[in-house]
């Protein structure tokens, strides 16, 4: 990157004007710790450039095991969890545990800085019984609406039922619960409009864009293709809706029936998922090829972006990630690598040009990409510099910044 493009998309430090300015603003967060969630930490180190006081409930997570601190001039509380949740007792467990420590700690925040706005980021679509009672007190509430939860509990556990029915019941009283509500994508804009009954002008859509300034090339390292010719890498959760199952058939089909010994293939990131889908691979005989890194630190993270020939996205085709966009895409896009996924609505959308799109949850197919982009040098690349291009242009964060303060200013004003 240059010089000139560093300071094009160096994340701002100091909003011209301080438009936010003297209000003091909490953002509860339950599925994972800040700094580690970067959409949340991306959304409040803005609005503390733009001049609030910012505040953050979110729960401790590894290597993130403080109880408060402050970084960057936001301030962190974090509490416990007592499990991760495996079924629907679980969730209740879970949940019930975070809405205690969440109310506690917003009341703690509330006498000691004041509130003007809370903000809450699901799942799950409760955390608008932290914010109702400080309603009272004139405090606005926006839902940032990061998961749809009624389809992810359809895609988790494959039924509607009682359960379903709650999610459904929830999501409409967080809506009914907003004062306005922050979308990831025009997908979800409609759900609040149209589910969610939200009044158009009170939807704002703020992507989850990467902060170029962070994500960037390192030297590649070679160790990581442990002697193979190419590398596919994967990055993002190991739960049950990803299709990691559905990868690694494809990556069977590519060693047992296609003779491709050469593709090594490195998946990055921690989930419920993970153990059984290690099993999997031991049971398939594909431990030559495929390996799990587990969480991994940015330099590793990059290290394996960098490295790669080609990223994979095996996210099933559902309900909930025809409409969800992925983190893992603009990652690969940023680093001007095409990709290889399922036909989905916003998958599409974010990647267009720079990506090969296989036939819905089919891994033979998703197999015959593969190899297809790997053996073609110059449409690979050519597909990685529209996705670097696409990122640049629309799709990173400094994108975002208007919209997101666009939210805060009707709620504010």
């Amino acid at each position: 990157m240059t010089a000139q493009a560093e300071e094009k998309f160096a994340f701002p430090s100091h909003i011209e004007g301080q438009p936010l300015a003297g209000k003091s603003l909490l953002i509860v967060v339950e599925n994972l710790p800040l700094p580690f969630d970067r959409r949340v930490w991306q959304e409040a180190r803005t609005l503390k450039a733009a001049g609030a006081t910012v505040s953050v409930i979110c729960p401790i997570g590894k290597g993130y095991e403080k109880r408060y601190e402050e970084i960057e001039g936001v301030h962190i509380y974090r509490h416990p969890l007592p499990l991760e949740a495996n079924g629907p007792l679980g969730f209740l467990v879970e949940y019930g545990a975070a809405l205690f420590w969440e109310t506690v700690l917003a009341w703690r925040i509330f006498f000691k800085r004041g509130l003007d706005v809370i903000q809450g980021c699901n799942p799950p679509d409760l955390i608008f019984l932290v914010a109702l009672p400080f309603k009272l007190f004139g405090v606005k509430y926006i839902f940032d609406h990061h998961d749809i939860n009624p389809e992810l509990y359809e895609a988790k556990f494959d039924k509607r039922g009682f359960f379903w029915e709650l999610m459904v019941l929830f999501e409409k009283l967080t809506f009914k619960a907003a004062d306005a509500s922050i979308a990831t994508n025009e997908s979800y804009k409609r759900i609040a409009i149209e589910r969610g009954g939200m009044e158009p002008d009170k939807v704002f859509v703020v992507r989850s864009g990467p902060d170029l300034s962070r994500l960037k090339r390192v030297e590649p390292n070679q160790a990581l293709k442990d002697g193979k010719r190419f590398m596919v890498g994967y990055v993002g959760v190991m739960g049950e809706q990803e299709g990691i199952d559905l990868l690694i058939e494809a990556v069977d089909h590519l060693v047992h029936q296609m003779d491709r010994h050469d593709i090594r293939f490195v998946l990055v990131g921690g989930g419920p998922a993970l153990s059984g889908l290690k099993r999997m691979v031991a049971d398939c005989g594909l431990n030559e090829w495929i390996h799990f890194t587990g969480r991994a630190p940015d330099q590793e993270l990059f290290e394996v972006l960098s490295t790669m020939d080609i990223g994979v996205n095996p996210d099933r085709v559902n309900s909930m990630n025809d409409k969800s966009t992925m983190n893992k895409i603009m990652e690969y896009m940023s680093l001007g690598k095409a990709m290889v996924q399922f036909d989905v609505t916003e998958g599409r959308f974010s990647a267009q040009e720079a990506s090969l799109y296989a036939k819905a949850n089919d891994p033979i197919d998703m197999a015959e990409m593969i190899v297809e982009l790997l053996d073609d040098p110059v449409r690979r690349s050519r597909m990685g510099e529209f996705g670097r291009k696409r990122v640049e242009d629309d799709l990173n964060w400094t994108r975002q910044i208007e919209p997101l303060l666009r939210a805060y200013h009707a709620v504010c004003d």
